[in-house]
Order: structure tokens, then sequence, then C-alpha cells
């Protein structure tokens, strides 16, 4: 049987990595400062119309329209099932 993980644990996992940490130094994927934003390579449609917020912790693509927390970017950067990113 698999172990539950707790919604605390998902909330400082979600909010309290920054995502921009997550983005540049954890997955590495290729990003750029543009406008005062980071901005990202988007791990499903490849392209750099992207970027983030830091008061929320998320980022999103603009092309393929999908928002990333923490997590999300790391289960579609490496391909991995939501348990494994956490």
């Amino acid at each position: 049987m698999s172990k539950r993980i707790s919604r605390q644990t998902l909330f400082l996992l979600r909010n309290d990595i920054p995502i921009d940490f997550v983005i540049s130094d954890f997955l590495k994927l290729p990003s750029k400062i543009s406008e005062g934003f980071l901005r990202f390579m988007c791990p499903l449609c490849h392209e750099f119309n992207s970027a983030t917020n830091p008061n929320t912790n998320l980022a999103r693509c603009f092309r393929c329209k999908k928002n990333f927390n923490p997590i999300d970017l790391v289960m579609a950067e490496k391909r991995i099932p939501f348990k494994t990113a956490v």
C-alpha cells in the first residue's frame, strides 16, 4: 500500500520551493531574464513564450496555455508521475 502525501507537504512543495530555482537550477531548463521575468523553454511545446510569477510561485506557457507549479514542471520535464515528482 502506498503512503499518502499530506496536504501540508504538498502545500510546502508548491509554495516554498521557488519556481525560478526549479526551472534554472534543478531542471536546468533553458531560460533567460526578459522584461524582468524569468522566461523558460516550455517542457511541453518547447517554446520560449512563457514567464514565471514569483508572487504566486507559478509559471505559464502562453503558447500552449499551460500553468505550472513546481511539481507540475518536474512531472512535465522528467515525464514522471505525480508521486515520483513529489
